[in-house]
């Protein structure tokens, strides 16, 4: 389960040049302040400040099995510094340089589970450099109804030095770099004669040196969970342990009425792994599959699903099956609906407010 608010507001402070992104989690907070042309008039840069709880806890999975005595916490913060630069000024699509410098550190504590001989790793800080060209982009909403991208990323990680952990007889190495490059294309597109959506997405990745902690991680359908999330449906979260990978993904929204606030969505998955030592399989492909009931209105989205991964490894042989709720709320849109309505009346706000997923 997760949940966050999400909060991007250009103007910030009634200053024209600030931008704030900010996402608010439970335990964890992410922010970054923008200043626009601050570098040159199509220059921006961002300074960024994240940090909380549990977003560096490591879950062991290893053949479809989830191992508790070998998983622990992990917390942490990061400071980070963007450089954003616009190639194309005035053109339909933009096209955007991104370079990132962050510094992270993280501390890692036991969870209930965790065995009393498990050496955790050390808390260290690691320095983090990302840089990759984007060409369009997709807004962090649930079912865009239209949203192009092509995209190509680096990511270095670096430590002091390189580490064990583990048990005695048999450690783990966490390496003190790895090297992480991908690139991703997506299609989101509305068929306006019949008010039909699709999204399909591609993105390819391979690594060097990669580890437990910097393996691309693939599973389960959590759109929104990561700015590149590896989905497969019916697959434990970040299940598959991968130093190379290829992931195909598409979903097809069908409406069922005439105002089309209730639909059905159909969506797959099928990637082709390379695992990282340690987590080989007998099988490189991977595949996932299912289906949901969507309600939305436009200010809420709530869909009810059901996956099924077919080449998940259980006890009982190949094959799961996942049931997820989605669920996302514009709060502008739902503000304007409940205090601005279009023939304002006391009556008309208390339907609005009671009434507004509905409505």
């Amino acid at each position: 389960m997760y949940a966050f608010y999400y909060y991007n507001k250009p103007d910030f402070l009634s200053h024209s040049n600030l931008t704030l992104r900010l996402a608010v989690a439970p335990t964890y907070l992410d922010s970054e302040l923008g200043f626009t042309g601050l570098l040159g008039p199509y220059t921006d840069l961002g300074v960024g400040l994240a940090g909380g709880g549990f977003a560096d806890s490591y879950w062991e999975i290893n053949k479809g099995k989830y191992i508790p005595q070998q998983s622990f916490d992990g917390h942490g913060g990061e400071f980070s510094m963007s450089l954003y630069h616009l190639f194309n000024p005035g053109a339909l699509i933009p096209l955007n340089g991104v370079l990132r410098t962050s510094a992270h550190y993280t501390f890692y504590a036991r969870t209930e589970d965790t065995d009393a001989a498990f050496a955790l790793p050390e808390d260290e800080g690691f320095l983090k450099v990302r840089t990759g060209l984007r060409w369009g982009g997709k807004e962090p909403i649930l079912f865009p109804s239209l949203a192009m991208e092509l995209s190509a990323w680096y990511q270095g990680e670096f430590r002091l030095h390189s580490d064990t952990y583990g048990f005695a007889d048999n450690p783990y190495k966490v390496q003190g770099q790895s090297h992480l490059f991908w690139a991703s294309a997506l299609l989101a597109y509305t068929l306006t004669n019949i008010n039909h959506s699709f999204f399909v997405s591609v993105i390819a990745g391979t690594s060097i040196d990669a580890d437990r902690f910097s393996a691309y991680r693939l599973g389960a359908l959590l759109p929104l969970v990561s700015e590149f999330p590896l989905s497969l449906p019916g697959y434990y979260y970040q299940e598959l342990s991968a130093k190379s990978f290829v992931l195909f993904g598409a979903n097809y929204l069908m409406p069922l009425d005439k105002e089309q606030r209730w639909n059905i969505d159909l969506t797959g998955a099928t990637a082709y792994v390379d695992y990282i030592p340690g987590f080989g399989q007998s099988n490189h492909a991977n595949s996932g599959v299912g289906m949901g009931l969507l309600y939305k209105t436009p200010a809420f989205k709530v869909m009810v699903g059901y996956g099924y991964g077919v080449d998940a490894i259980r006890s009982h042989g190949r094959g799961a099956n996942s049931i997820g709720i989605l669920m996302q709320l514009d709060w502008s849109k739902a503000r304007n609906e409940i205090f601005n309505p279009t023939q304002p009346s006391l009556w008309q706000g208390v339907q609005r407010i009671f009434g507004l997923f509905g409505q």
